[in-house]
């Protein structure tokens, strides 16, 4: 796993090596600078002539640091000093004068074109306020360039925290990342200015995020091997867990056999699908493996025999919002015991009904995508795509359960717990049906004995490499659902056999 903290987090981190650890803020600065000509070179960056873009802050200092190696190089670097004289950070303030000492051209007039490459150190992560005026004309004349583009931690102008542009923002073609890559490089908007962001180690330590439940971190595919539930040889299908789908209103058998498929793609032992007796031969010629019960209206000892059986349960995909819909999942929210999946017409109903959310005595999963979640949160979609983290850490104080906000960017919370950001998957995956996959998947290893939140964290991974898979095989426009879920159980086989190997 990597964190992916905001700029408050990481001057913590920058903070707490400089004063706890006692690396001087020149000598990271320096191995900032140094990592960033590094990566340029290993990019093949043409570097024939660079101007590096400077302002007052230790982003600026980085800047000028770099100029200065080029130089050390044979390379003839300007730099172009956009910021403010009066307000130099000390580090930048040493920095520049060295460039100057040696000869570095240090202008302060916007230059003339014909540069290979522009080196955007202007903003560091702090910024937090509007760009205008000089700055605002100063990054669209940047961006004119026909040239490469590289940022120094961060594009100036991407908000560091919500990856929202403040009123402009550089637009690199690749970003070096000191220490982290910035939860803001990985937002949207902010990924499509950062390019490719290449996190570098410069000495600051990361483990002061540990403690720190509100730092983001992700998951990378290396991860996957250590992060599977275990498989012991000496097992049977109850060790691996019983799920009861209560999925499918009539005429909706896709959305259950899509959920109950990816349920058993991911290990589950044993999957029983509750859903309309419409569906019921379909299923069972779709899905024989499992076992279908069904239903035309409300059964509530038939319902509590199906829960009791059960080790986990999936609602919601495909249920529909009928009186018997409602009936059922009001009595699943009051009876169930165990962990529950909430996907869907199940969160639609529920956010009519959020005092059984707030009563719940089991663990609860919900997965709803934006326009779900504004439903459960009262906030517009909006607002949620801006400051999705923070919204999601209002709400699951405010209720007992695992959220996953579904996007291009999917997160997960907890109370208490970090903040999960997936950075996988692609636009293949907007199609019908991946969200009652994505329902089954974390059912599925919810089943398995893995807790709530770490089902959840995973199942979204999985789906999202799943997906990944999908389109390497079929391209961007061609995967369906039921390609997520072969895709997926690549993803599965490939780690098992880097268990094993």
């Amino acid at each position: 796993m990597r964190y992916l903290p905001d700029g408050a987090q990481m001057k913590r981190a920058d903070s707490h090596t400089i004063t706890e650890t006692g690396i001087p803020s020149l000598v990271l600065m320096e191995r900032a600078a140094l990592q960033t000509v590094a990566v340029m070179h290993s990019k093949n960056t043409d570097l024939a002539r660079p101007l590096i873009v400077c302002g007052s802050g230790n982003n600026g200092g980085d800047g000028f640091a770099i100029a200065r190696l080029l130089l050390e190089e044979g390379v003839e670097p300007d730099v172009f000093f956009a910021g403010n004289e009066a307000s130099m950070s000390e580090e930048c303030r040493i920095q520049k004068s060295i460039d100057e000492k040696l000869g570095i051209r240090v202008g302060t007039d916007i230059p003339e074109p014909g540069y290979t490459v522009i080196i955007d150190a202007l903003f560091g992560v702090g910024l937090s306020r509007e760009i205008s005026g000089r700055y605002y004309e100063v990054i669209e004349w940047m961006n004119r360039q026909k040239c490469g583009k590289v940022a120094v931690d961060i594009p100036s102008g991407v908000n560091a925290r919500t990856g929202q542009i403040l009123g402009t923002a550089f637009r690199a073609d690749l970003t070096v990342s000191m220490a982290c890559a910035k939860a803001g490089c990985e937002l949207y908007p902010g990924r499509e200015y950062a390019g490719e962001t290449v996190p570098v180690p410069i000495g600051i330590g990361t483990e002061i995020f540990d403690s720190d439940p509100d730092v983001c971190f992700t998951y990378d595919r290396s991860d996957l091997p250590g992060l599977l539930p275990e498989r012991h040889a000496d097992s049977h299908k109850g060790d691996f867990g019983r799920v009861l789908m209560i999925t499918g209103s009539e005429g909706m058998a896709g959305a259950a056999y899509l959920s109950a498929r990816a349920a058993y793609g991911v290990g589950a032992g044993l999957v029983q699908i509750y859903t309309h007796g419409s569906n019921r031969a379909v299923l069972q010629e779709l899905l024989p493996e499992a076992i279908v019960s069904a239903y035309e209206d409300y059964e509530a000892e038939r319902l509590d025999n199906l829960l009791f059986q059960s080790d986990v349960v999936c609602i919601g995909c495909g249920l529909g919002q009928s009186e018997t819909a409602v009936k059922i999942l009001e009595h699943v929210m009051r009876h169930a015991g165990k962990t529950c999946v909430i996907d869907a017409d199940g969160l639609n109903i529920l956010s009519g009904r959020m005092e059984l959310l707030r009563k719940a005595e089991m663990p609860v999963i919900l997965t709803p995508h934006m326009k779900e979640m504004s439903r459960l949160s009262g906030y517009g979609i909006g607002t949620l795509k801006d400051s999705r983290i923070d919204i999601l850490r209002r709400f699951t104080d405010g209720f007992p359960a695992v959220c996953v906000l579904k996007d291009s960017r999917t997160a997960v919370l907890e109370k208490g717990r970090h903040p999960f950001l997936n950075l996988a998957g692609n636009s293949s995956m907007a199609k019908g049906g991946a969200g009652d996959v994505l329902a089954g998947v974390i059912a599925g290893l919810a089943a398995q004995g893995m807790s709530p939140y770490d089902s959840a964290v995973l199942g979204v991974f999985l789906h999202a490499c799943g997906g990944d898979e999908a389109r390497a095989e079929k391209g961007s426009y061609s995967v369906q659902a039921r390609g997520l879920i072969a895709g997926i159980e690549k993803v599965i086989k490939k780690a098992e056999e880097k268990q094993t190997g």
